[in-house]
């Protein structure tokens, strides 16, 4: 074998699980974070349809 393939070999395939660990670390970040994204929106639009229907009764009240 190539002795510097057998280096970069050496260096890289121990390190291996601990890249594939950081990269699934990784997305599984960026999946909680756009859970919370998505739930504050939720909420967001709640609040919003609440407003909404505050200015509506008021607006039919004539106030």
């Amino acid at each position: 074998m190539n002795p510097i393939l057998a280096d970069i070999y050496s260096t890289i395939l121990p390190s291996a699980p601990y890249i594939i660990a950081a990269y699934a670390l990784l997305w599984v970040a960026l999946l909680a974070y756009v859970l919370i994204i998505f739930r504050g929106t939720k909420k967001a639009e709640a609040q919003l349809m609440l407003l909404e229907e505050a200015v509506a009764d008021r607006v039919a009240k004539g106030e």
